[in-house]
This record gives C-alpha cells, sequence and structure tokens, in this order.
C-alpha cells in the first residue's frame, strides 16, 4: 500500500509528465523527486525543488515553472493548498484527513513498514568482523559487531540480498604464538615474551586438556601442532558464543586458510595476470596498483617465493566476485586507512568498478568511561575491555544502541554510568520507554473498552498540529531506512527514533489519548489511539533495524 509521501511523489511527477506531453514546457521528466519536511510548519507539509531542476533545460525561470505545477496539483484531492516560495520552491500542504491515512499505511504493513526495493536484485557480502581467532573478541570487535549487524538488517530492509561474512584470520605467525602460548600454559612453563599474556590463555590450556588428557605427551613438533588446532577451535566456538548472545549473526565464517589450501591465491593471481597488471621484479611478483590511485604498488610473492598477506586480500576479493556478489562492503578498523586505496585498486585490477563494486568503511575508537575514569583493562584478557564485558556492564539493548547511534567514522565515549540509569539522558531508555508508554496506553483503552480497531478510524478527526507533527515524521520513515542504506549510515535509524520519541511525548502532553472521568469514548479517543499504535509499530520496526528489543513495560 503507497504511503501518502509516495502517492504526492507520483502526482508532482504526473504534473510535470503532463506539463512536457502537452508542450508546455521543455525537458524531460526526472526519474524520481525528492519532498522535504520543512522546518517552519507554516511553509507547509512538504517542499520541493523540481522546478529549479527543471528551469534550464526548459528555458524559463524557476519561477514561471513552479507556478505552472502548482496549477497542475490545485484541485487533487488530497491536497489543501500549494504556494510558490523564494526563487520557485514549491509548497504543498496536505488535507489533514489524506495525511492522517497513514495511519491505516502503517498499521496494515506491520512490520515491513518503511522497507522498500532501492536495493531489490542486488548481492552484497558485508564482511563486519576480520579477527584472529587468539582471543576474546575486544572493543573495536563489539563496534563492528553492532554496526555492521545493523547495516546488514537496513540493506537487506531496502531489498538487498545481503550475506553476513566473518574473515577468520587464521593463518600466519600469530597462529603460532597463540599455539606456542597455550602449550606452555598447560606444560606449566612461562609463556613466550611474544606470546598471548592474559588470563585466558591458561583457561584455554585447560580445556584442551581436558578434553584430551594425551595430548601433552606428544612429540614435540606435534605437540605444538595439536596445542594450536585444538585452541583454534576452542577460541573460534567461545568468538562464536559471544557474538551469539550480542545478538550478531554471521552466515559466512570465511577461514583464511582455505585461500590457500583451495587454490585460491593462485586462482586470483592468474585472473588479476590476465588482465594486465601483474609484473615480475627482482625476483618477486607484483600488482600494479599504482594505475589505480594506490600510493605504491603492492607484491604479492617474495623474491623467496612466499605468499604476502595482500595476496590474501586479492584472492579473497575475486572470491566473493566469483560467488556472485555485486557489492563487497568491507568494515574494518581504525588502523586500517591505508588498506582503502589498495582494496579499491585491487577492485580496478580485477576489472571492476571500484566506486560500486567495492565498499570500505573504516571505524573509529570507541573509549569507555566509567565512575569519571577510562577503563581500558579486561579481567579475562589483560588488554582492551572485551565485547563480553561490556554487556556485563550494561547489557545488549543498550551497548547495541548506543555503539550503533554514532557515524562509524569518529571516535565515541560510551558512559557506562549514563547507560545504567532510567533517564532521558540515556537514549536507548529515551526510546525504549517511548515504546513501553505507548504500549501501557493501549493496554488501558482495551480495559476501557475502547475501540482501537482500524474499520472504525476516522482519519478527520486528526486536525491537531502535534498530530499532524506526528504523522510528518512517521511518514518520513522510509526516506530514512532508503538514505541509511544508500549511505550506509545506520546510526541515522537510532537519530530518527529519537527525534520521533520526542514528537511522540509532546503530542502525548498536548493531545488527550483517553477519556477523562466519566468522559464517555469518542471517534477522537480511537483516531489518536491508532496513531500512537502506528507510532509504536514504526518505533519497533526502527529498534529491530539495530537489533535492540522494543520492551512492552520498563
Amino acid at each position: 500500500m503507497p504511503t501518502q509521501l509516495e502517492l504526492l511523489q507520483s502526482a508532482v511527477l504526473a504534473a510535470v509528465d503532463r506539463l512536457i506531453s502537452h508542450g508546455k514546457i521543455a525537458g524531460e521528466v526526472p526519474e524520481s523527486i525528492v519532498l522535504d519536511r520543512p522546518k517552519n510548519r507554516d511553509h507547509g507539509d512538504y517542499a520541493t525543488s523540481i522546478a529549479l531542476q527543471l528551469a534550464k533545460a526548459a528555458g524559463r525561470s524557476p519561477r514561471e515553472i513552479a507556478d505552472l505545477i502548482a496549477r497542475e496539483l490545485t484541485g487533487i484531492e488530497s491536497i489543501s493548498s500549494v504556494n510558490i516560495a523564494g526563487p520557485g520552491f514549491i509548497n504543498i500542504t496536505l488535507n489533514r484527513a489524506t495525511q492522517a491515512q497513514l495511519v491505516e499505511v502503517i498499521l496494515k504493513s506491520a512490520g515491513t513498514y518503511g522497507h522498500g526495493d532501492a536495493l531489490a536484485g542486488v548481492r552484497i557480502n558485508l564482511e563486519f568482523i576480520s579477527a584472529n581467532p587468539t582471543g576474546p573478541l575486544h572493543l573495536g570487535h563489539t563496534r563492528w559487531a553492532a554496526v555492521g549487524d545493523a547495516l546488514g538488517r537496513v540493506l537487506s530492509a531496502a531489498g538487498a540480498d545481503v550475506t553476513r561474512e566473518f574473515y577468520i584470520n587464521d593463518r600466519g605467525n600469530q597462529m603460532e604464538l597463540f599455539g606456542a602460548s597455550v602449550e606452555a600454559a598447560a606444560l606449566g612453563k612461562a609463556i613466550p615474551e611474544d606470546g598471548y599474556q592474559g588470563a585466558y590463555i591458561s583457561d584455554l590450556a585447560k580445556e584442551v586438556i581436558s578434553a584430551n588428557s594425551a595430548i601433552t605427551q606428544l612429540p614435540e613438533g606435534t605437540r605444538h601442532e595439536a596445542f594450536r588446532e585444538a585452541a583454534y577451535v576452542v577460541q573460534l566456538k567461545d568468538q562464536q558464543r559471544v557474538l551469539d548472545t550480542f545478538g550478531t549473526h554471521f552466515d559466512v565464517w570465511f577461514s583464511e586458510r582455505s585461500l590457500h589450501e583451495q587454490g585460491a591465491v593462485e586462482h586470483g593471481l592468474e585472473i588479476l595476470r590476465k588482465q594486465g597488471h601483474v609484473f615480475e621484479e627482482e625476483g618477486a611478483v607484483w600488482l600494479r596498483t599504482t594505475d589505480f590511485g594506490d600510493d605504491k604498488d603492492r607484491v604479492l610473492t617474495k623474491s623467496d617465493g612466499s605468499l604476502t598477506y595482500f595476496s590474501s586480500d586479492t584472492a579473497y576479493y575475486i572470491n566473493k566476485r566469483e560467488r556472485g556478489f555485486d557489492i563487497c562492503i568491507y568494515m574494518l578498523g581504525a588502523d586500517h586507512h591505508g588498506y582503502v586505496g589498495r582494496l579499491k585498486a585491487i577492485a580496478a585490477c580485477a576489472g571492476d568498478n571500484p566506486e560500486y563494486n567495492i565498499h570500505i568503511l573504516i571505524g573509529q575508537l570507541v573509549k569507555i568511561m566509567e565512575g569519571g575514569e577510562e577503563v581500558k583493562l579486561s579481567k579475562r584478557a589483560g588488554t582492551i575491555i572485551t565485547l563480553e564485558e561490556l554487556v556485563e556492564k550494561v547489557g545488549v539493548d543498550a551497548a547495541r544502541y548506543t555503539l550503533i547511534r554514532y557515524p562509524v567514522d569518529t571516535p565515541m565515549v560510551m558512559d557506562i554510568d549514563v547507560l545504567k540509569r532510567n533517564t532521558n539522558e540515556n537514549p536507548v531508555y529515551y526510546v525504549q520507554y517511548a515504546h513501553a508508554r505507548i504500549a501501557a496506553v493501549l493496554r488501558n483503552a482495551h480495559e476501557l473498552k475502547i475501540s482501537t480497531d482500524l474499520k472504525d478510524f476516522d482519519s478527520s478527526q486528526l486536525t491537531h498540529d502535534r498530530e499532524n507533527e506526528l504523522l510528518g515524521v512517521l511518514a518520513q520513515f522510509p526516506r530514512v531506512i532508503a538514505t541509511a542504506a544508500e549511505l550506509r549510515h545506520p546510526h541515522r535509524v537510532a537519530r530518527y527514533l529519537e527525534e520521533l520519541a520526542g514528537v511522540y511525548h509532546g503530542f502525548y502532553a498536548d493531545c488527550r489519548v483517553l477519556p477523562m472521568g466519566d468522559e464517555n469514548p469518542s471517534s477522537l479517543h480511537t483516531a489518536r489511539l491508532l496513531l500512537c499504535a502506528s507510532t509504536k509499530q514504526v518505533i519497533a520496526n526502527g529498534l529491530a533495524l539495530l537489533g535492540v528489543s522494543a520492551p512492552e513495560r520498563m
């Protein structure tokens, strides 16, 4: 069922089409039109600058074109008035009853309201955690676990076919040090100076021995490999457990090792060689990434024949594309800025469009404050705080919502004390409380036997300015999702929910929803209750996109 905004967009485009087809203005009908909500509500419900866009091709002033469009729109039943402002902006005021029909659209759409098809048919690989299976997931991983999961939900809501992928860095020297550390702890020896020192290493050693008591009796070389592999399995399973409790789930757990074991690296090199960007120099094999904006060419195979980590990167990208993904999104940590140029260059060297087929998001650091001081140490890992410890402090909802509500390219501070408070300064509480408050109102209405059935909804009852303001914000939700998906900005959903909660509280303060005393329920009460119900639905839909619960009681 189309929203009022979509119907209005269609009406404006139809007006432009009529003007062009009748020869009143020259030019082409645009594919789409942007309608904004004016900050000053005296300027109407929606405004568009379409006349300014058409002016150059038409060879006429924007104001003339705006006047022609306004005449075409006059008389449409859903439109109350059309005014021209400034150089040619068109301000449109809707019939209040027509605008209020949005309530019916939301309640009939239910959990799918706000979803769209802008990315329909697009297959996206979303890789949002890349970690070594050598220890607990830390705070950097935690930010991506929340933001990446929310981004996947937003992209899916925009129609994309999304595969969420975890890249396991299970190859290289760090795995050898990990195995040596667990082995030393199991044998009661000192952990290597450059090994892993956290208390969790002793826990892993005990678990490995518990599963295979004979492992300590193996010959030294075999024993080291056995400890490394057994500890790898246990630690990876623990990472999966922690992410599961955080509400973050992956479709694919992709092993870096598999690229080398299954010949994907050599295959990737062959693909790049055919594209003409591979060359040899000083006994090494290089990829000429400088052809596509990288700051230097990259070594794929060293002169001694060993493969570089970059060779894994190239093979992994080509592997994703050959699995049928149109867009590959990489979410990387703050220390990976240098990867942006080289990853885009890989895409270009593979014959792809680096501005479409690959997107790289860089996340900034998170600082945690508690009791006025920064929290740096983990009891278990011995380094920065872990995902599991953060959840223990504030809970899943508060951790997820707070990590998501900030743009990922800005550093952020999480104040544990604020997140534990049930006050409006705690943003997740503020939004969840709005949902719970509406649920309580609807329960009271049920007890009072006031109808909340859509068949009893009279949209003409909703004429108050506060009602109109709330309807306007509810109408923006589909665009918020579409924009969040297009820009890869899930934080826009959180900020929208905070705005919606604030507007709802203002509406509730100024508009009596339930009858007072002996007052008989009326069609106005039913209309306002259904407006409340539609607001509750949109808050629930938005929180679902963030992976945060929508409580009925608080």
